[in-house]
């Protein structure tokens, strides 16, 4: 129960960060999101390298176990590839001009820092009572696009965590990094909607609850099929290979894009790099 307990928590807080970056878009100016790239980059790079050098040939080994090495490598591949497909999927299913990934403009972000709407917003307003609820629409749709795409995250991370605390850690740091923008992006149509920033916070928070969400269906899922035991090793290889594949997606789609879209120069790169050396290090230490 400890274990579950753990890798819960980890799913929670990873979670949870969608509500740092709310907070963020309200204090920090444009201007010093610079951080903002190299911490996505450096998430990156943490899911990158922890992929390709850990998640993935653990998966192999856990089906080479049942099905050989041969088949188990040929299994593996093609669930990696399955993750990706998964993944590309659901990103598909968010419209380009809603997609939370899509860093926001300092003319967008600009009303965060002030004490109300934008003038012409208010003028527009009280010209046609319908602009607040379709922006109170559109605001929601935002919450709800992240809230989807965050789901498959929660069940990366507390698998991730149950079978591996190590490797659970290492996601939950890379997931947290990468969902700080996430809130930045939806603090900004919720907040357009409502004009409060206590309800853009909320909303904000509430995406990434479909973490946490994710971690429960895994758990129920677990408990169902064994019983609240272990998942045999071909059902662990293939989740294994799965999340490698959804996290590679995540990285060279999403992180690498925002990052460079906030940053200056090789800011980009060197978040990318120094997360794969921590990544590397902490898994020689430990």
């Amino acid at each position: 129960m400890n274990d579950v307990l753990f890798a819960f928590g980890l799913t929670l807080l990873a979670g949870m960060a969608t509500g740092i970056g709310s907070v963020i878009a309200f204090f920090a100016d444009r201007t010093n999101y610079r951080f903002l790239s190299v911490s996505t980059g450096f998430s990156a790079g943490v899911m990158i390298y922890v992929s390709f050098v850990e998640i993935f040939f653990k998966g192999s080994e856990s089906l080479a176990q049942v099905y050989g090495e041969g088949t188990g490598e040929w299994i593996n591949t093609a669930f990696f590839f399955g993750g990706i497909a998964l993944i590309a999927a659901i990103d598909h299913l968010i419209p380009p001009a809603e997609n939370p990934h899509e860093p926001r403009t300092e003319e967008e972000t600009a009303p965060l820092h002030g004490t109300g709407l934008p003038s012409a917003q208010k003028a527009s307003s009280v010209q046609s009572g319908s602009n607040d609820k379709s922006l109170m629409r559109t605001g929601l749709f935002t919450a709800l696009a992240i809230g989807i795409h965050n789901f498959p995250e929660g069940l990366v991370t507390f698998l991730a965590a149950l079978q591996d605390p190590k490797l659970g850690v290492a996601i939950a740091i890379a997931i947290a990094l990468h969902n700080i923008p996430e809130g930045i992006s939806v603090s900004v149509p919720i907040f357009y909607a409502t004009g409060k920033r206590s309800k853009a916070f909320t909303y904000s928070l509430l995406s990434g609850m479909a973490e946490p969400v994710g971690a429960i269906m895994a758990y129920g899922a677990l408990r169902l099929f064994t019983g609240g035991g272990e998942f045999p090793p071909a059902v662990t290889g293939a989740l294994f290979a799965v999340v490698a594949g959804i996290m590679v997606y995540i990285s060279l789609d999403e992180l690498l894009p925002t990052s460079r879209a906030y940053g200056k120069g090789h800011d980009s790169l060197i978040g990318l790099v120094t997360g794969m050396a921590v990544m590397a290090l902490s898994l020689l230490l430990l």
